[in-house]
């Protein structure tokens, strides 16, 4: 069963017939990943350890090690990203929040993914 075509943030997308679109394959994984981890722990009250909490990140010190890690990490719990070859995540610290590059290969398609996006204060 395919998930609603809805990237956080954003509003439910329409199908050409009118009906709520469905997302499949990369885009459904892609959709899973971001919001995985833009997602904090303890938001979804029927699975408090689910997300990453990146957005909780901003504020803080940072350490681009740590958030890379804590990406890494919480991907690998996402089944439509493969452990190989190993996914290049690039973090970078700006003003008020920071820029996360990730680049994953689907399980499903084999194909590579590159997923790019900013938090924020």
């Amino acid at each position: 069963m395919s998930d609603l075509s809805h990237y956080i943030g954003g509003d439910l997308s329409v199908s050409p017939t009118g009906d709520l679109a469905l997302a499949s394959d990369s885009l459904e994984g892609q959709q899973r990943v971001l919001r995985r981890l833009l997602t904090n722990q303890g938001d979804y009250i029927w699975h408090t350890t689910y997300g990453a909490g990146l957005p909780g990140e901003i504020g803080k010190v940072m350490d681009v090690r740590r958030v890379r890690g804590i990406v890494r990490s919480q991907i690998f719990k996402e089944a439509i990203v493969s452990h190989s070859p190993e996914p290049k995540i690039i973090v970078t610290p700006f003003y008020g929040g920071m820029s996360a590059r990730i680049q994953y290969n689907d399980n499903l398609t084999k194909n590579s993914v590159s997923l790019s996006f900013d938090i924020n204060q």
